[in-house]
């Protein structure tokens, strides 16, 4: 006696999620250090400063900057002008400057911005519908 192999063709949609409401808080957190560069700092290829040099909004000596993580970034001025980014290197511990031409006295200013406090939460669910599964 043969076998009959009975075949099934099933065909479905996709689910559709409709609505919902995502609610999201930004709130920066702005930290400035200010130093100025001494002799000593400059080096034969460039300027090292170290965190210990810095002094913050309130005037108070640092021991170190804070670390950057994935959405933080940094601006550094000299002499009051935004410098771009690949100017130097800064890490909890010193701003290197790739340059040795900035002379002794000039104010420089370290910037970092801070996005770590942003949380978003669902405000309203959203509607999924359930796949329609066709067989044939």
């Amino acid at each position: 006696m043969p076998v009959i192999k009975p075949v099934f063709n099933a065909v479905a949609t996709a689910p559709v999620a409709t609505g919902g409401t995502i609610s999201t808080s930004v709130t920066p957190e702005v930290t400035r250090y200010f130093a100025s560069i001494t002799a000593d700092m400059i080096g034969a290829v460039s300027t090292t400063m170290p965190a210990t040099s810095f002094v913050d909004d309130a005037n108070a000596a640092i021991t170190a900057f804070p670390a950057l993580t994935g959405s933080d970034y940094s601006n550094v001025y000299i002499n009051g002008v935004l410098q771009q980014s690949s100017i130097g290197t800064l890490t909890t511990a010193q701003l290197v400057l790739d340059t040795t031409e900035v002379p002794a006295g000039v104010p420089i200013l370290v910037e970092i911005s801070s996005f770590a406090d942003t949380t978003s939460t669902i405000t309203t669910q959203p509607t999924i519908s359930a796949p329609i599964i066709t067989i044939s």
